[in-house]
């Protein structure tokens, strides 16, 4: 833990007291999304200390011509880009002339923000002592409105209560940003036009190369005491910016408020030609409905939201209010109504890591989306990755690989890869696998096969040939063998057999034979199709087999483990307790050869299989395994306490169990990796969604069956949490004495509960 000032709530992340060391911290936990676009939490106001502004617009890019230092033949020739989108945020307020900025004002008192994450609205309220003397009390709220996704809404009120005053609200747009993350500090927007029309402005940019079109808009209201005023705005317009100016005197004990409307549309929704026209239809329709009766709609929908996919927990306020910024993140990012997009591993908060899409999406995020929505949604996710296939292909071609054997990237925007550090582009390939698993999840959960014979089994065809084609065999240990790769563990790089890697590649190979049979048997004429257009012949098929059946696992009779990757037993084995604090995190203190030379695991690596495959190990195995590895893992990945989590409460380990889910549920709000300023770690808040449901709970399908093993923390009284399994809603609610299972639907459903079968009826309860 890194940081201690958000006051535990149950459904608010709350900061009190002005503090301009947390301004960038602050920005990121209280970023505000809706699916289609999103901020972080900068001030409205001028704001001249340190800062990371940002505002996203999802699916936009730039891309960033790679920066290396040693260029080698196959790298990516882009680092795509999140961006930083035009500002339509910003209202400079000035106070009798005297600009309003918490960084230079003489007092900021009774500094409060909250991030409502019921309703789904940002606040922040202050008293101010300008430079001036003059004090004023602001009050600020704003969302982004899920009904109308192309809209933002801002309420901003200051009240003079030390005199009267002249209060200027000055609303504006600007297109003249730039990216915090950038490789050549290029330009990435190009201003195309700067206007207005009665009380609105645009400006319409596009972005460099990509050539994405938008517009982004305004228009505002400005009002006393809550009565609307008119005010004729002073109005100054530049090459890449345009303001509105309201003056009014105002005083003391008055509130001057404005409401402002904001936000972008872009040519991947509309004509290219009309996107002043759609932002006047979509400005007319916020306008037409007004803030109030904007911020109630906004309420409503995540009532809705939260009536599926809220976590209770009863008896810890942390823990509670760690659940639910994580699920409030993620449906803040991603709401499945657009199969163009995916779920970026920084979200709307932040721009580094570049891209929208990594394999946590497949490994962590579909398991949430399956089962707290419906499962189109999960299916709109494996339908973005088969659009990809043909440039999964072409990647596995820039690497040598032929035959329609597939690659899926490290990090994309449009299916190609655009990571451009060798150890991960080259050779953390292990991402493949997990393209598969979600395909084998999806089927495991849903009961939907469809997808498989529709569009599934050509990329899992694409990524057996991968593997086959990876594999070389080694005389030595007549066996195949996998090398030169990097695990999850990405504090080993270039190392051979990888167990994870290894292990995957076999499943994969397995899998998609599996698929191939039943569809010749099952689905004839999807068989033809498929076999036509990916050329398969039979004695392709052989070598797949004989790859997956003599696949190479290093292994230790000694100890009886799976080891993470040859030679991993070589390293000198001095576990994480003994380093001191002031080394922590690694990756922030050692040269990275330090860290490669240490037996420091990052993530779940060796475990990361067991937590995938666990039905084909032992409980003793997993046992070991997890004693073994867990001691030299620093959790420095994002990813990694939600697995240990899962783990440790399949072990009984609840005291374990629970100081993981503490840790992956309050990563960010606690900072525990020094970086929350950089943007919050959206993808693994996923993964704290299953350290409940599938760690405590138990959650897992077996026999075609939902099935549980209930355990709770001494910590809790009791929580409780929804989910949708094949169109059943089944609530389950935990305490200390046992465990309730209420189902919503119109027919039976049998699940197992502790490995005995029971059958719930229909709107009914179940105590067991």
């Amino acid at each position: 833990m890194n940081q201690d000032y958000i006051k535990p709530d149950n459904w608010s992340v709350i900061e009190e007291g002005f503090n301009a060391d947390c301004v960038k911290s602050s920005e990121s936990l209280f970023s505000i999304g809706n699916g289609a676009m999103g901020q972080r939490a900068n001030f409205e106001e001028q704001y001249s200390g340190p800062t990371f502004q940002g505002s996203y617009i999802a699916g936009v890019y730039y891309p960033d011509k790679t920066r290396v230092g040693w260029w080698k033949n196959g790298y990516p020739e882009y680092f795509a880009k999140v961006l930083n989108a035009p500002n339509w945020i910003g209202i400079n307020v000035s106070v009798n002339g005297e600009q309003l900025d918490l960084h230079t004002c003489k007092a900021v008192d009774n500094f409060r923000r909250e991030l409502n994450m019921r309703a789904g609205w940002l606040s922040r309220s202050f008293k101010a002592t300008l430079q001036n003397s003059v004090v004023i009390e602001v009050e600020a709220k704003r969302f982004l409105s899920l009904e109308l996704d192309e809209v933002g809404a801002i309420e901003y009120s200051v009240k003079p209560i030390s005199t009267d005053v002249e209060v200027v609200f000055q609303p504006y747009l600007d297109s003249g940003i730039t990216n915090e993350d950038t490789n050549w500090d290029d330009k990435f927007w190009d201003t195309l036009k700067v206007c207005n029309e009665n009380n609105q402005a645009f400006i319409e940019a596009k972005t460099m190369k990509t050539e994405f079109h938008t517009c982004t808009f305004m228009e505002s209201e400005v009002f006393v005491n809550g009565t609307a005023v008119a005010i004729k705005p002073l109005i100054e317009s530049g090459a890449n910016s345009i303001s509105f100016s309201y003056s009014n005197q105002v005083k003391q004990g008055e509130t001057y408020t404005i409401n402002k409307f904001g936000g972008y549309v872009v040519d991947t929704n509309h004509d290219k030609n009309k996107l002043i026209s759609a932002a006047k239809s979509v400005l007319n329709l916020a306008t037409e409905k007004g803030f109030d009766a904007l911020l109630e709609e906004q309420k409503q929908a995540w009532e809705r939201i939260w009536s599926m996919s809220d976590i209770s927990i009863s008896g810890d306020v942390k823990a509670q209010q760690g659940i639910r910024f994580n699920i409030f993140q993620l449906n803040q990012t991603y709401l499945g109504k657009d199969s163009r997009l995916n779920i970026g591993p920084k979200g709307f908060t932040g721009e580094k890591y570049g891209g929208s899409t990594y394999w946590d999406t497949e490994a962590y995020c579909i398991p949430f989306y399956m089962a707290t929505k419906d499962q189109n949604v999960a299916r709109s996710l494996l339908e973005y990755r088969y659009n990809h296939l043909e440039k999964a292909i072409e990647n596995a071609a820039k690497l040598g690989f032929t035959n329609g054997a597939a690659l899926y990237p490290m990090v994309t925007m449009n299916g190609e890869e655009c990571h451009n550090e060798w150890e991960i582009t080259f050779e953390e390939i292990h991402r493949n696998g997990a393209i598969a698993f979600a395909i084998f999840n999806y089927y495991r959960y849903t009961g939907d096969y469809s997808y498989i014979p529709e569009k599934g089994l050509e990329v899992l065809i694409g990524i057996a040939r991968f593997w086959q084609q990876r594999a070389t065999v080694s005389s030595a240990k007549n066996k195949y063998v996998i090398l030169g790769v990097t695990g999850p563990n990405e504090y080993e790089n270039n190392v051979n057999n990888n167990f994870y890697t290894n292990y995957l590649a076999q499943w994969c190979i397995n899998y998609a034979l599996e698929n191939i049979s039943k569809i010749e048997s099952e689905y004839p004429s999807d068989f033809a199709r498929i076999m036509n257009k990916v050329n398969l012949e039979k004695a392709e098929l052989s070598k797949w087999k004989a790859v997956a059946e003599n696949m190479y696992f290093p292994f230790s009779e000694e100890k009886q483990i799976y080891l993470q990757q040859d030679g991993f037993l070589d390293k000198e084995l001095i576990t994480v307790d003994h380093l001191e604090k002031a080394q922590r995190p690694i990756n922030q203190k050692w040269s990275w050869d330090r860290i490669l030379r240490s037996p420091y695991i990052k993530q779940a690596d060796t475990l990361q299989g067991f937590y995938f495959f666990e039905d084909q190990f032992s409980n003793e195995e997993l046992e070991r395994h997890f004693d073994f590895y867990e001691p030299f893992t620093v959790h420095e990945s994002s990813l990694s306490p939600c697995v240990h989590s899962i783990q440790a409460a399949k072990l009984d380990r609840m005291e374990q169990a629970y100081t993981f889910y503490l840790r992956t549920s309050r990563l960010d709000l606690d900072d525990y990796n020094n970086e929350v300023h950089e943007g919050l770690h959206i993808t693994s808040m996923a993964g704290t969604w299953m350290s409940i449901v599938e760690g405590f709970g138990g959650m897992r399908v077996k026999d075609d069956m939902l099935s549980f093993t209930p355990k709770i923390p001494k910590e809790w009284d009791e929580y409780s949490f929804k989910v949708n399994f094949r169109n059943h809603i089944l609530k389950v609610n935990v305490n200390q004495s046992g465990a309730k299972f209420e189902l919503e639907g119109d027919s039976d459903l049998q699940i197992l509960v502790n490995n005995s079968p029971v059958t719930i009826s229909r709107n009914s309860l179940l105590t067991v």
